[in-house]
């Protein structure tokens, strides 16, 4: 289902605007990928391309240089698998900024034809963020390996992963959500429609879920996954969104999983308890069978599992994923989870 164009262009700044201020105050899905419509606003340092990296940081509206980054995320668009060297490089870059060598990290991310640059999120009172990209809109274009955001009020405590953005449609914004509601939050959004086979545009080598090359949340050898298992091996607990069409599991609004292990069961059993105080109908994986939901054959789930790293598979439904006001119930649970994670609880 596709949105009109004049609906979609006033729902989304409105979900923006909704997410941010209810939290400083206090969306087809994985089984069945759909298109999506281009809802964000182009041109102008708003648009993510051309931010500079000076320490003071370029103004702009974070909400809008993602969404008009996730805008051009689509079925005719173009993947290609990233070399290891590649791989490596973006997440000894992350890493580097992470320890606080910006120098250092510049230098990795060079390699890897990626940058970094200090953004000052002008709608969300100036708070400053490390963007990590694609040096060039050609090279965001055509390899498709996604970015990462960095939250720059303190050190990294945990990171949200948006692993098929338009796909899952809208999961993008509850990242972003929860991104601006937590301090220490490392943000990994993919950067490629999640069909799309290597080397391919339009649709050709698209493959069926889980075996698709820029399936991210199933492929290990891609940026993305990198950056996650870096993340991980630093212990920093993870949260994982998706998106799923409300046919697969019609009586249900969430399905919370902790993946593979049981890391995660602690902050699984809380996230599932603070959805149900906002209203919200969650399958709980640990008690029931939630169907192809529960996110034990995610990638940088196994890798979190293998180092013992609390990961959290959150699937929402589309019902709640198009309502501004059940987006904001969604993150604001995920907000006390991740406040846990800032002060160092994991249990």
């Amino acid at each position: 289902m596709k949105l009109k164009p004049a609906l979609a262009a006033t729902v989304r700044p409105a979900l923006l605007g909704a997410v941010t201020w209810a939290l400083l105050g206090g969306l087809v899905g994985c089984a069945q990928p759909a298109a999506r419509p281009h809802t964000g606003p182009q041109g102008g340092a708003a648009d993510g391309r051309q931010g500079g990296p000076g320490e003071e940081g370029t103004p702009v509206d974070l909400g809008r240089r993602i969404t008009a980054f996730t805008d051009r995320i689509d079925q005719n668009g173009r993947y290609r698998v990233p070399a290891v060297h590649d791989r490596k490089a973006v997440a000894d870059g992350v890493r580097l900024l992470l320890d606080g060598d910006r120098a250092a990290a510049e230098q990795a991310l060079d390699t890897a034809g990626y940058t970094v640059r200090t953004l000052v999120d002008r709608a969300d009172g100036g708070r400053r963020y490390a963007e990590i990209a694609d040096a060039t809109a050609d090279g965001d274009a055509i390899r498709g390996w996604g970015r990462v955001y960095v939250d720059l009020r303190g050190p990294a405590r945990w990171t949200v992963q948006v692993p098929h953005p338009t796909a899952d449609l809208r999961t993008e914004q509850i990242g972003l959500g929860l991104l601006r509601g937590v301090p220490g939050g490392v943000l990994i959004l993919a950067g490629a429609y999640r069909t799309l086979g290597d080397g391919d545009g339009g649709g050709a080598g698209a493959g069926s879920e889980g075996d698709a090359a820029a399936d991210v949340a199933h492929r290990s050898d891609s940026v993305f996954a990198a950056v996650a298992d870096s993340l991980a091996d630093r212990r920093l607990p993870a949260v994982q969104v998706h998106g799923f069409a409300d046919s697969s599991l019609p009586d249900q609004d969430v399905v919370v999983s902790p993946g593979k292990g049981d890391a995660g069961l602690p902050s699984a059993r809380r996230l599932a308890g603070g959805l149900r105080k906002e209203g919200l109908r969650v399958c709980e994986v640990w008690q029931r069978y939630c169907g192809r939901l529960e996110g034990r054959t995610n990638v940088e789930g196994d890798h979190a599992d293998a180092v013992g790293v609390p990961f959290l598979h959150v699937e929402h439904s589309r019902r709640v994923r198009l309502d501004d006001g059940l987006v904001v119930k969604a993150v604001r649970a995920l907000v006390e989870v991740a406040r846990g994670w800032a002060a160092g609880r994991r249990a």
